[in-house]
């Protein structure tokens, strides 16, 4: 018995490491994407200026397209906390 307890405290203690590691890997694609898209944004905006302003006009439409649509198909009998109706 004490095997398995012993067992089950080093996989909990890998598994716990493991999610870490993915983590941290998963903050360093963000850094990167984020800095991919800045570098996108920036080149395109010295070749034609006001690119990053029409841009994120056309974020922000697009945002409020798609969360009109989420509005809109929402089911109605869904339990949710009163401060979210």
């Amino acid at each position: 018995m004490l095997k398995d307890d012993e067992q089950n405290r080093i996989n909990h203690s890998q598994l716990l490491e493991q999610l870490n590691v993915l983590k941290r890997e998963d903050e360093h694609l963000y850094n990167i994407l984020a800095v991919d898209v800045w570098a996108l944004a920036k080149t395109m905006d010295e070749f034609q200026p006001g690119f990053w302003a029409a841009f994120m006009k056309n974020r922000e439409k697009a945002l409020k397209r798609f969360i009109n649509e989420l509005i809109k198909n929402k089911p109605n009998g869904a339990k949710r906390p009163p401060f979210l109706h």
